[in-house]
């Protein structure tokens, strides 16, 4: 996807010391499954004015993997257009208070998946009706 948009400088980021040590070829790839790899890395690499890996520890990956998992969860929409997910990140912490309610049967990403299939989200204020956001 980089390549297609013509990107000239790429920062790749993971959460895998082993992994991008090897990337940045300060360590041996020793597995022989993973050497093809490696090398189509290298080859990739060349195609760019400047590539730098960097290691994130996965506490401070939290988000990437949150938005990973949900997108593992997903059909892949094939030539479709997606649009980007903007994200903000706030100096502070949100607070909310403590609400009694039934245990929910559906997993802790259910509303989510829904709402990023759908575009509905449940409106607990009128009694649990669904509103679409346009």
């Amino acid at each position: 996807m980089a390549i297609d948009q013509d990107v000239e400088e790429l920062l790749i980021m993971g959460d895998s010391d082993l992994i991008i040590r090897q990337a940045q070829g300060e360590w041996e790839t020793r597995d022989v499954n993973l050497i093809p790899y490696r090398k189509y890395v290298d080859d990739l690499s060349k195609r760019f004015k400047s590539v730098e890996f960097r290691y994130i520890p996965r506490f401070y990956n939290e988000l990437a993997d949150a938005l990973a998992t949900l997108a593992s969860m997903l059909p892949y929409p094939g030539n479709l257009h997606i649009d980007p997910l903007e994200i903000q990140i706030r100096e502070r912490y949100g607070y909310c208070n403590t609400v009694e309610a039934e245990p929910d049967v559906q997993p802790w990403y259910h509303d989510i998946k829904r709402f990023l299939k759908t575009k509905e989200y449940p409106d607990l204020a009128s009694g649990g009706q669904k509103r679409t956001i346009r």
